[in-house]
């Protein structure tokens, strides 16, 4: 039917009047404060070469990414479903530093399916990466930064999840599994299966010692006092998983140094973006609301395929979906309704001084009446004594 080719591909959606003005300004608020805490803006390219896309990311972002072919050259290019991989390789390849480097970005990422049922897929994708240290301090700095942005968009209170991928590593190395083996005890830990982790470490022939320690991350979330739990109940599971937990407790005391006012929740068998991540994992959430709003971690391999393997830490977050679950905000201040007086000079001077000072003004065309009602104006331009004023209507 002829309506149907104004409809747009589901999950993919414009933003109009006044939503699309309110999500420049919460851009730009954002932009500023990202400078201010020193990261740099860089803007990636919307299609690249697919094995570029792709480089460490694993199967999930594969499935993500629409694909296409380059008529020019014939390579297969994918459109960015997630920009991370576009960011590391700036830094590998393209600034060639040595010292840290902070960057930031922006843009529309697009997604074969929808994260959730009746989602976006074509969220905005804002974010930022710390490259070139791998201390503690560079991981609690993003986390900082993550919660500083998401407070500046309205979202309080505030909780934090936070894990750490040596955890799980270090015991499926000590468990000795295979590849599809440490994918089944992936999945069986996101789901805190505990009877099933028990048959299937049973099944595997796995030590007694090593079960236990595998069903004690199911329980291992909390408070603090976890990590304390943590030590005592995965004291022989080795030097890798005992790193990770001193890496936990020290990016944990540095949070609650820096943000005394949000929750902080530590949890040992949360493992997300286990494809790619190397260390710490967190994600950001407002109490109420199942589906985090910010989440990231660090991903020391990345930059490997592009020739600098240089440590990295970055959160990400859809800045669309931060819009629309605030308030609208206020009306803006006044906007000014000038006549169609095409030859008047003195008129126009005095537009362009009001729009130099950055009030709005909108001039009617001939022909229109009501024009301020259309237009939502609260002031109108009008002669007297001589020359232009503005009078509230």
């Amino acid at each position: 039917m002829p309506y149907d080719r104004w409809l747009l591909p589901e999950g993919v959606e414009e933003i109009l009047p006044p939503e699309a003005g309110w999500l420049e300004a919460l851009r730009r608020r954002v932009l500023d404060r990202l400078q201010a805490w020193g990261y740099e803006l860089v803007a990636p390219p919307l299609v690249e070469h697919l094995e570029a896309l792709l480089t460490g990311m694993g199967r999930d972002l594969d499935l993500q990414t629409f694909k296409l072919t380059d008529p020019r050259s014939g390579r297969l290019l994918g459109v960015r479903a997630d920009m991370t991989p576009q960011v590391a390789r700036i830094d590998a390849h393209r600034l060639h530093r040595d010292a840290p480097t902070r960057l930031c970005y922006i843009g529309t990422v697009l997604h074969s399916h929808a994260a959730t049922p009746g989602g976006s897929r074509s969220p905005l994708q804002l974010g930022a990466e710390l490259y070139g240290h791998d201390g503690v301090e560079s991981d609690a700095e993003i986390i900082c930064l993550m919660s500083d942005i998401l407070t500046l968009a309205g979202v309080k209170p505030l909780c934090l999840d936070i894990g750490h991928i040596g955890i799980f590593r270090g015991l499926a190395r000590k468990a000795g599994l295979d590849p599809d083996r440490e994918m089944e005890l992936f999945l069986l830990l996101q789901r805190k299966a505990a009877p099933e982790i028990m048959e299937s470490a049973r099944a595997w022939r796995l030590p007694a010692s090593v079960r236990g320690m595998l069903l004690a991350l199911t329980g291992l979330n909390g408070g603090g006092a976890v990590l304390g739990r943590a030590r005592r109940q995965l004291r022989g599971a080795g030097a890798e998983v005992m790193h990770a937990l001193e890496d936990l407790r020290r990016i944990a005391g540095l949070l609650k140094r820096r943000l005394p006012a949000v929750t902080l929740h530590i949890d040992l068998a949360e493992l997300r973006g286990y494809h790619y991540h190397t260390g710490v994992m967190f994600a950001a959430y407002h109490p109420g609301e199942g589906q985090a709003l910010a989440w990231g971690g660090r991903y020391d391999n990345i930059g490997r395929v592009f020739g600098r393997a240089r440590p990295a830490t970055g959160f990400s977050l859809d800045l669309l979906r931060l819009l629309r679950r605030r308030k609208p905000p206020r009306a803006a201040g006044r906007c000014i309704l000038a006549p169609p007086a095409a030859t008047d000079a003195a008129l126009h001077e005095m537009i362009a001084a009001l729009r130099r000072r950055g009030t709005r003004v909108i001039m009617d065309l001939p022909g229109r009446r009501n024009g301020a009602d259309e237009t939502g104006c609260t002031h109108r331009l009008v002669r007297r004594r001589g020359g232009w004023r503005v009078v509230k209507l």
